[in-house]
C-alpha cells in the first residue's frame, strides 16, 4: 500500500504544472487551490507541508489544477474573491472584483463620511442617497455599506445598486445577504439608472471600460468572465459617455460621481466631460501603480481639477 502524498509534494506538483502552462502566479495559485481542495486556509498549506493529503482532496486538486491550466480564474474555481477585507461569492455571472477598485470604495466612504460627519442630522432629514451603477457581484455596494456600518453612518444613507444583468444582480443579492446587508441595499435591474428615482447625492460606477478591440488580447482568464462586464465600446468609454448625459438629472445640485476608468482614459474622459457637461469639475485619483483610476465629477464646478 502506497503512502499518501504530502501536502508539500502536491503543492510542488501543482506549481510545476501551472508554471508549464504559463501561469505568472503559479505558486500563489497552487497554494490557493491546494488549500481549497483540503478545505483549509492557505496559511495552513504553507505552514504544514508534511501533512498527508487525503485521497479525496488529491482528486479534487487534480480537477482544480486542470481547470486553472485551461485558463479558468482561481476565483471562479474557489468560488470566492477577497475584496476590501470581505469575501465575495463569485462565478461566471459577473466580473471578478479587482484590487484597484478598492480605491473607488475608499473614496466613496470618504465622501459619505465627510457629508455626514459633524452636527447630528435633524430628525426627519432626508437620507444621503447613493447609487452604485453596474454593481456586478455587488462588491462596491456591499463593501461601501459594510464600511459605513462600521462607522455608524449606514442608518443615514439610502443605497441603491443597479445592473443590466439579472444574473449579476442575483449574485449581488447573495453577497449582500451573506454579509448581513440585504436590508441596507436596494437592488434594481436597469440599463445604467432606473427611471423615476429621486436625485442622488453620490453616484459610483465601475462600468465596462476595455476597448472592444482589446478584448481578444486580454489574458485567457478574462475569456471566462462575461463580455458584457468588460466591453466598453470602441474606445472604452461608450457607457461612461451615456452616463455623463444622465448626471444632471441623476444628481442633486452639489452632488458628485466617482467613476473607475482604464489606463489611458483620463484625457478622453476629460474631453467627453467638457463636451457633455461644460463647467463640471474633474479630479483624478491614482491607483497604487500610479495610473489615474478614479475620476470624480462634481456639479457645480470646483477648482479641484488636476
Amino acid at each position: 500500500m502506497q503512502p499518501e502524498a504530502t501536502v508539500g509534494a502536491a503543492l510542488d506538483d501543482a506549481v510545476a504544472r501551472l508554471r508549464a502552462s504559463g501561469s505568472a502566479t503559479a505558486r500563489l495559485d497552487a497554494e490557493l487551490l491546494v488549500a481549497h481542495a483540503i478545505g483549509v486556509e492557505r496559511t495552513a498549506v504553507v505552514a504544514h507541508p508534511e501533512v498527508p493529503l487525503p485521497p479525496p482532496a488529491a482528486r479534487r486538486l487534480v480537477g482544480f489544477v486542470g481547470r486553472r491550466v485551461r485558463g479558468e480564474p482561481v476565483a471562479y474555481i474557489r468560488g470566492v474573491k477577497e475584496f476590501h477585507g470581505l469575501a465575495f461569492a463569485v462565478d461566471a455571472r459577473a466580473l471578478i472584483p479587482r484590487p484597484e477598485t478598492e480605491l473607488l470604495v475608499d473614496l466613496g466612504v470618504a465622501r459619505v463620511a465627510g457629508a455626514l460627519t459633524g452636527s447630528p442630522r435633524p430628525a426627519g432629514s432626508a437620507r444621503y442617497r447613493i447609487v452604485d451603477v453596474g454593481t456586478g457581484c455587488g462588491a462596491v455596494a456591499v463593501a461601501l455599506a459594510a464600511a459605513l456600518r462600521r462607522r455608524g453612518f449606514l442608518a443615514d444613507t439610502d443605497l441603491l445598486a443597479t445592473d443590466i444583468s439579472a444574473d449579476a444582480l442575483a449574485l449581488a443579492v447573495e453577497n449582500a445577504v451573506g454579509h448581513g446587508l440585504a436590508e441596507a441595499i436596494r437592488f434594481a435591474r436597469a440599463d445604467l439608472l432606473p427611471p423615476d428615482e429621486p436625485p442622488f447625492d453620490l453616484l459610483l460606477a465601475n462600468l465596462p471600460y476595455v476597448p472592444s478591440g482589446d478584448l481578444p488580447r486580454l489574458p485567457v482568464a478574462a475569456s471566462f468572465e462575461p463580455a458584457l462586464a468588460l466591453d466598453g465600446g470602441p474606445d472604452g468609454l461608450a457607457l461612461v459617455r451615456r452616463l455623463l448625459a444622465l448626471l444632471p438629472a441623476a444628481l442633486r445640485p452639489g452632488g458628485g460621481a466617482l467613476l473607475e476608468i482604464g489606463a489611458g482614459e483620463a484625457e478622453p474622459l476629460r474631453a467627453a466631460l467638457y463636451e457633455t457637461l461644460p463647467g463640471w469639475g474633474l479630479a483624478l485619483y491614482d491607483d497604487l501603480a500610479g495610473i489615474p483610476r478614479v475620476a470624480e465629477l462634481t456639479w457645480p464646478a470646483t477648482d479641484g481639477s488636476r
